[in-house]
């Protein structure tokens, strides 16, 4: 009875000293992570008073000193992906200018956050104002105002790999409501990475659109899933033990083509969609601050940022 009696104590203190230490790890961890849904919210706002903001309008060169400056405050290394491409209507050269953020720029392999912050020239399937102003709060703002945010704790954390945020430019640089080029910013970013090698490897890559509806809902995108199992599973998994429902574990009813294809397809860079395409104000006048909620950027913010602490290793294969 006595021996047994010590192999219940010696088990209870392992137990205990274990509970200590994750409770430690926990207490550590939370002063990283740093989100505040009023100041993602006010980051969204700021970036609509910009107003329109499609490819090499006043309102893009706005946003892009905007965002220069924000990431830079925050002790990111921030730098421009330059490229010209016809006027879809006039055939004149367009400028177009990835944004690059970097964070623990000095690591080999990292992991690329990805959204575009571009707007549509034009809410064209806005059934009274087709011709109207197009702020694109959700298209195009949302994940713009997400990484804003989130940079106020990638510094901080300790992240599995290095990161970088990519904001392409061109997503739809679209003047007719159906058909035209798209993903123009990253279909550049991937034949560059392809054709010219960096000196770093992308392992992963996490793409968001869309993601700052009031009533957020994310399903599992086809195209991701095929594309990069690995990546969905460990997200939706991160998503599921944080208690975020926002997450769910069925798919879009149809593949979605985004900006998350180039990267798959052409760099070969594992890339999962977050995106609630189901937003009733897609592409109208409509699709304003008012429509989505800090509540919802900070809910994705906490999955992304936890994730990156524990990203799997064999993530990209």
């Amino acid at each position: 009875m006595t021996a047994m009696k010590e192999s219940l104590m010696r088990r209870i203190l392992v137990a205990a000293s274990l509970a200590i230490w994750l409770t430690s790890l926990v207490a550590e961890d939370k002063p990283a992570i740093n989100l505040d849904e009023r100041r993602a919210f006010g980051y969204l706002e700021d970036i609509c008073k910009l107003g329109r903001r499609p490819s090499e309008s006043e309102g893009m060169t706005q946003q892009q000193d905007l965002l220069v400056d924000h990431f830079t405050k925050l002790g990111a290394q921030v730098r421009l992906q330059e490229f010209d491409t016809p006027h879809p209507k006039k055939g004149t050269p367009v400028r177009m200018k990835n944004l690059i953020v970097s964070w623990h720029p000095q690591v080999k392999e990292r992991v690329l956050l990805c959204c575009h912050y571009d707007t549509r020239p034009y809410p064209d399937r806005d059934e009274f104002r087709p011709k109207g102003i197009f702020l694109g709060a959700n298209d195009g703002g949302s994940g713009v105002a997400l990484f804003m945010e989130m940079g106020h704790s990638l510094l901080a954390i300790k992240p599995t790999f290095g990161v970088d945020m990519v904001f392409f430019d061109g997503e739809e640089f679209i003047f007719q409501r159906d058909g035209g080029k798209f993903f123009l910013g990253s279909e550049h970013f991937a034949q560059q990475y392809r054709d010219r090698p960096p000196p770093y490897r992308y392992v992963c890559g996490v793409l968001v659109d869309m993601i700052g509806d009031k009533n957020l809902k994310i399903p599992i995108e086809p195209n991701s899933r095929k594309f990069a199992p690995n990546v969905v599973r460990s997200v939706w998994d991160t998503a599921r033990t944080l208690g975020i429902k926002e997450f769910v574990s069925k798919s879009h009813l149809h593949e979605i083509n985004d900006d998350h294809v180039p990267l798959n397809e052409i760099a070969k860079i594992p890339t999962a969609d977050l995106i609630d395409f189901e937003y009733p104000h897609w592409h109208t006048t409509k699709d304003t601050p008012q429509q989505c909620s800090g509540a919802s950027l900070v809910k994705v913010g906490r999955v992304l940022l936890t994730w990156l602490q524990q990203v799997p290793e064999n993530v990209g294969k």
